[in-house]
């Protein structure tokens, strides 16, 4: 078998797999180095666009895909309409004889007519779809268009959705404890890679214009750098952190925000990280351990539990905590396509107690006059301000101090909410 067609079948057993299993993406590309940027593509693209991809699939058949076909069909599909730069006869015919590894030759007859039906139709397809509704059109679930059309209105629903369909661009943060911003960019500069500074950050974040595996980029085995959206200084700002202050990082993995505390610190004052997940919780060591940043006590464990409070007794209450809490991620959907499939009614109700939960644990350990920030990756009222309020009218010696909300259209970032409460009494 040919290289092309060997990528795309490893595609398609990747894509496979998550259709499955639903393991998150990330996890099922760790392994893959050959061909990866054109795996990653394809595979990524396929979560992303499936909805869209499925009606194409029904208006080119009037058969029923199989278990081993139907993955065929998608990566095939996504080549013919969503990949501009993929020539038309590749992306039918090493889709095809990929699949004569895995499909019957009845199968892959099947695979190669419904793709050569679909381009055959390409044009009129597509003028249909700009008519259809926008959960077909745009590739997202009816219930999430129906909340932010409610929400946000259809015009900013439009938006956010076309938003999460752009493939997302690189954008990293210079270690400022070990060189300059100027230095930085200069340093990509001269490796030729293209960068920019990004417009919500430009002194502090670089958006690098083209691809690159993240170990190639210039100053990474030094610990020059982290790959990091804007976003996430939010939270962080909302702190007001002053060296010296005794501060908690709640839910830090995988450590970014943890490291803009640190930087703030100036190495006077104390930053304990605390995560659930032991998997997260050695991906922030080994962050912290490359950036070479050593002012941070992590602990492995669950912050709403009495066990913790022992083991962070010597140095509570704290001046600042971040609650950076787990959430439904709808904010981040550009970057993690597969969230949009994986929303639900129940599990928001899960994570609203959850996140109740650690707020209230949080709330606990902070110093009067101490300032707490709860801080979301997700766009969804009862996760942001409306469970801020709920909490505000039980605890009334809390008060807002500051809240930011980021639309990811309007803000070239990843979406989020942050919210600055300060404890007035005990």
């Amino acid at each position: 078998m040919k290289a092309s067609a060997q990528s795309r079948l490893t595609a398609v057993k990747l894509i496979s797999r998550w259709l499955e299993s639903g393991i998150f993406p990330e996890k099922l590309l760790d392994g893959v180095t050959e061909h990866r940027a054109f795996i990653v593509e394809i595979v990524q693209g396929v979560i992303r666009w499936k909805r869209t991809i499925n009606w194409i699939i029904r208006q080119c058949t009037h058969g029923q895909p199989d278990k081993k076909t139907y993955p065929f069909l998608l990566a095939g599909i996504y080549q013919l309409f969503m990949m501009e730069d993929m020539e038309d006869y590749a992306a039918v015919m090493e889709t095809v004889e990929a699949s004569k590894s895995i499909c019957s030759r009845r199968g892959s007859g099947f695979v190669n007519a419904v793709l050569r039906n679909a381009l055959q139709n390409r044009e009129k397809l597509k003028k249909e779809l700009e008519r259809s509704a926008l959960g077909i059109r745009y590739s997202h679930p009816d219930i999430l268009i129906n909340r932010w059309t409610k929400n946000f209105g259809k015009q900013k629903t439009v938006r956010l959705c076309e938003w999460n369909n752009i493939r997302p661009k690189i954008v990293v943060r210079p270690n400022l404890n070990r060189i300059s911003f100027d230095n930085f960019m200069e340093r990509l500069k001269q490796e030729g890679i293209q960068a920019v500074s990004h417009p919500f950050a430009p002194d502090k974040f670089i958006e690098l214009v083209q691809g690159i595996a993240i170990e190639n980029i210039p100053g990474y085995s030094e610990g020059l750098f982290y790959v990091q959206d804007p976003s996430t200084s939010v939270p962080v700002e909302l702190l007001d952190i002053k060296p010296g202050h005794i501060v908690l990082d709640a839910c830090a993995a995988p450590g970014g925000k943890t490291i803009l505390i640190a930087e703030k610190l100036q190495n006077a004052g104390k930053l304990i990280a605390i995560d659930v997940d032991e998997e997260r919780v050695t991906l922030l060591r080994d962050n912290l351990a490359r950036l070479k940043i050593r002012n941070v006590s992590v602990i492995c464990g669950d912050a709403t539990s009495d066990k913790l409070s022992g083991e962070i007794s010597t140095v509570q209450p704290f001046d600042r905590i971040l609650l950076d809490v787990p959430c439904t991620n709808t904010g981040v959907i550009r970057r993690r396509p597969d969230v949009r499939w994986r929303f639900s009614i129940t599990r928001l109700n899960e994570l609203v107690k959850l996140q109740t939960e650690l707020l209230d644990c949080a709330a606990c350990r902070l110093k009067v006059k101490g300032i707490l920030v709860y801080s979301t990756c997700s766009l969804e009222p009862e996760e942001c301000l409306q469970l801020i309020k709920d909490w505000l009218s039980r605890n009334r010696n809390f008060v807002l101090v500051n809240k930011v909300m980021l639309f990811p259209p309007e803000t070239k970032t990843d979406g989020g909410f942050a919210v600055a409460l300060q404890k007035m009494s005990a």
